[in-house]
C-alpha cells in the first residue's frame, strides 16, 4: 500500500499531544492503513505502544469494556509515554469515557472506527476540547498511478471517471469483479449502516432519497426540491425528513456540499447547495447499460482533487454560475469544468460565464480535451495535466 503523507503530516504534529487523535473517513477508505503506518513511524522511535484492533474476535473478547481496557493498557504499558492505538474502538463499551480516562495517563491515543459514533454529539460532549479529527478520503488520481504502479498495473483517467478511487477495487482486473465489490460496498455503506445506525423507519423513502441524491452529484438542490422529486411516490415524506435523510449520508461521509457565493450579496445562499460524492462509484453503479454520466464526474472528480489540495470551495452565483471559486490563503481562483468545450455553444457558454468578472483573481477552465482554449482572460488546464498537479 502507498505511503499517504498527505493525511499523515498533520497527524504527526499531534504524536505526543494528549489530544485524543480520531481518524474519521467514509468506510473503506484507507482509514486502517493511515492508522498503521502513523504506527510504525512512531514505531521507530519508541517501543511503547499498544495497538488493538477490536474486529479481532480474540481481542474482542478480552476487551469489551472501559474498564478491561484500561485494566489491559496498564498490564502492558511501559514507562513513560504510551502510544495507544484503537481500531474499531466503537465495541467497546463505555470507549468514550475510556478515551478520556487513557488521555489522563500519559497516552497519546489513536482512534479509527464508526464515523457516526466516534463523532456522536455523546462523544464530542465527552471529550469537548480534548481531541482533533483528521478526515481520510478516497484515493485520488495521483494516488491511484502510485498504488496501480505497485500492483504492476497501468491508471487510466476513464477508468477512474467511472470507477473512482477505493483503493480495493484497484487490485480487481475486470469490470465484473469491480462492479461487483463496488455495489457490495455500497449496499453496506449507504443502506446497511445508515438504516441499521439510525434505526430508519422508512427505509424505502430513504433508499429512494439516496438513489436519487447519488446519481444526481455534481448538482445544485435545495430540500425543498427533493422533496418535491420524491413527495408524488411517498406521501409521508417532508422536507424536515429530507433534511434530516440529508444530513445521515453527510455524516456517513457519503456525499458533501458547498453553497452558492454572491459577490453582490456578499453573503452564502443558504437555500442552495450542490452536492458532491466522496467517490464517483455511487453515481456510476447506479446507472443503466453502463451509460457512465462522465460530464459530472468529471466535475466531481475536480471537486475532490481540489479538495486534496487544501482548497476551501464555494459555487459562485453571477449572472451565471461559476462551478467553483476556489480559495487557499491569499489565492482565488475561478474555475468552470467542461467535459469538452469542442462545440462551439459549449465553448461560448462556458467562458461567457467569466464576462461579469474582473480580473482580480485567476480564470481557469479545466475539460478533457486535448487542444488548448486558453486566452488571454481564461487559463485552460487539461485533465491529464490537472489530475498530476500539486497547485493550480
Amino acid at each position: 500500500m502507498i505511503f499517504r503523507e498527505k493525511y499523515i503530516a498533520p497527524i504527526r504534529e499531534f504524536y505526543s499531544s494528549d489530544l485524543v487523535k480520531i481518524i474519521t473517513g467514509i468506510r473503506r477508505c484507507g482509514k486502517s492503513v493511515v492508522l498503521d503506518q502513523v504506527r510504525e513511524e512512531i514505531g521507530k522511535k519508541s517501543k511503547n505502544i499498544i495497538y488493538l484492533n477490536f474486529e479481532d474476535r480474540a481481542v474482542a473478547n478480552t476487551i469489551s469494556d472501559c474498564d478491561s481496557l484500561l485494566e489491559y493498557v496498564e498490564k502492558k504499558r511501559r514507562k513513560g509515554l504510551c502510544y495507544l492505538f484503537l481500531d474499531e474502538v466503537q465495541n467497546v463499551r463505555d470507549w468514550a469515557q475510556a478515551c478520556k480516562t487513557l488521555r489522563l495517563r500519559d497516552c497519546s491515543v489513536f482512534i479509527t472506527g464508526s464515523n457516526s459514533k466516534l463523532l456522536s454529539k455523546e462523544f464530542t460532549k465527552e471529550l469537548s476540547g480534548r481531541y482533533v479529527a483528521f478526515q481520510i478520503n478516497p484515493f485520488v488520481y495521483k494516488e491511484i498511478v502510485e498504488y496501480c504502479d505497485q500492483l504492476g498495473k497501468t491508471a487510466t483517467i476513464p477508468d477512474y471517471l467511472v470507477y473512482g478511487g477505493f483503493p480495493k477495487r484497484l487490485e480487481f482486473d475486470s469490470d465484473d469483479a469491480t462492479r461487483r465489490y463496488l455495489n457490495d460496498l455500497d449496499q453496506t455503506i449507504v443502506l446497511n449502516d445508515i438504516i441499521n445506525r439510525y434505526k430508519i423507519k422508512k427505509q424505502e423513502l430513504f433508499k429512494k432519497l439516496a438513489n436519487y441524491v447519488l446519481i444526481s452529484n455534481a448538482r445544485i438542490f435545495s430540500a425543498k426540491a427533493i422533496y418535491n422529486y420524491i413527495k408524488g411516490q411517498f406521501s409521508e415524506c417532508s422536507i424536515n425528513t429530507v433534511t434530516k435523510y440529508l444530513a445521515y449520508l453527510k455524516e456517513a461521509y457519503i456525499i458533501s456540499s458547498i453553497r452558492q457565493y454572491s459577490t453582490k450579496a456578499k453573503r452564502e445562499l443558504n437555500f442552495f447547495e450542490k452536492i458532491y460524492n466522496a467517490d464517483v462509484a455511487f453515481n456510476s453503479i447506479r446507472v443503466m447499460d453502463n451509460r457512465f454520466d462522465l460530464t459530472h464526474n468529471l466535475e466531481n472528480v475536480v471537486y475532490n482533487e481540489l479538495l486534496y489540495m487544501g482548497y476551501s470551495l464555494t459555487v459562485y452565483s453571477g449572472k451565471q454560475e461559476i462551478d467553483f471559486c476556489a480559495q487557499k490563503g491569499q489565492k482565488k481562483y475561478f474555475i468552470q469544468v467542461a467535459y469538452s468545450v469542442v462545440d462551439q455553444g459549449t465553448y461560448d457558454r462556458e467562458l461567457g460565464a467569466f464576462a461579469e468578472l474582473d480580473n482580480l483573481h485567476e480564470k481557469i477552465l479545466i475539460t478533457n480535451d486535448e487542444i488548448d482554449y486558453s486566452t488571454s482572460t481564461v487559463r485552460h488546464i487539461k485533465l491529464k495535466d490537472f489530475l498530476l498537479m500539486d497547485e493550480l
